[in-house]
């Protein structure tokens, strides 16, 4: 399989307050090839903010995508910019939160109800960059939900250019659910998903939403061009390393002990920048789910990581307590 193929065939999404600089240097180690996103930044954040802190990561993240947020064209375009010149891989717009916070912003899952304006903001995005310009979004919005809405706003984004759609396949509730019940409480609907890349061959489909295990990829596979993945790889991480193997290839995956023990030196450079312990170690607490020692693994963690002065030694024994119990499962101490 080439680079060029691999793009977007397994992505991780973007999610508020998780997919921070430190989860995604660690999802990385696991997996060299997924396609990650940032947390989206509103391009008005950017414009009027601290675009280092805001736009910096690590060249190990490659190949990586900023999520943008936002519907003034001109602070898109500009944001865009910026985002091509840090080295960004592709430059995303969030059409999809359903967030009452980001509707009321006017950005999110409220565009699609305005095709028309979601199409300029794409097209002064397209003409700051050379980079890919991708689209977020759902299969419709409260009552506006027919398919006819969904290929009309498809079409017209098309037209600008932009061939990569990322398609949450719920529609999204923008007033009586929150967040975390849009994941849930719409229903799926992955035939409708299919349906736009049944009538728009030519585009690159992406479908997200509900997708936990190899076998939820592999039954989308033979129907879109992709699929992303969300919370699954985040309080699952090592799934990754299956989906490494058997999707993009990898002969030599890393066990879950020398992901940790190549992460440990991130973790001392970031310290010494000042950034607490438990600001990175909230990201790993799920690398050994449904192992020897993982609860081991996320009590010690979350006991140990807070304190004021805790350093990598807490990662390490925390490590060593899985250590331990996995060999006392293979000896046959435990049960």
């Amino acid at each position: 399989m080439s680079e060029k193929q691999k793009t977007h065939l397994i992505s991780i999404a973007p999610m508020m307050d998780y997919t921070d600089r430190h989860c995604r240097y660690f999802l990385r180690l696991i997996a060299p090839d997924v396609l990650l996103y940032t947390e989206m930044i509103t391009a008005q954040a950017l414009v009027h903010g601290d675009i280092n802190y805001l736009l910096a990561f690590n060249a190990m993240e490659h190949p990586i995508a900023l999520q943008l947020g936002g519907s003034n064209p001109a602070f898109l375009a500009q944001g865009a910019r910026w985002g091509e010149q840090f080295g960004y891989d592709e430059i995303n717009l969030n059409v999809g939160c359903p967030s009452p916070r980001v509707s009321k912003g006017r950005f999110g899952a409220c565009l699609m109800l305005e095709p028309s304006l979601v199409a300029d903001c794409i097209a002064a995005m397209q003409a700051q960059v050379t980079v890919p310009v991708t689209v977020k979004c759902r299969i419709g919005v409260d009552d506006h939900d027919s398919y006819e809405a969904l290929w009309t706003f498809i079409k017209l984004i098309a037209q600008t250019g932009c061939d990569t759609f990322i398609i949450h396949a719920r529609k999204a509730w923008l007033s009586g659910l929150s967040p975390k019940q849009n994941r849930e409480i719409p229903p799926l609907r992955y035939d409708v998903v299919h349906q736009v890349k049944h009538d728009f061959p030519h585009l690159k489909v992406i479908l997200n939403g509900g997708i936990k295990t190899c076998n939820d990829i592999a039954a989308q596979l033979p129907y879109v061009d992709g699929v992303m993945i969300g919370r699954a790889a985040y309080s699952n991480p090592y799934l990754l390393a299956e989906i490494q193997a058997k999707y993009l290839f990898s002969k030599n995956i890393d066990s879950r002990q020398v992901v940790i023990k190549k992460f440990i030196p991130y973790i001392h450079k970031q310290l010494q920048k000042g950034i607490k312990l438990n600001r990175i170690t909230r990201h790993i607490l799920g690398l050994f789910q449904n192992q020897a020692g993982a609860s081991l693994w996320r009590r010690y963690l979350s006991q140990y990581s807070h304190y004021p002065n805790a350093d990598v030694s807490v990662v390490e024994q925390a490590l060593a307590l899985v250590e331990t119990r996995s060999k006392q499962y293979v000896d046959g101490l435990v049960s």
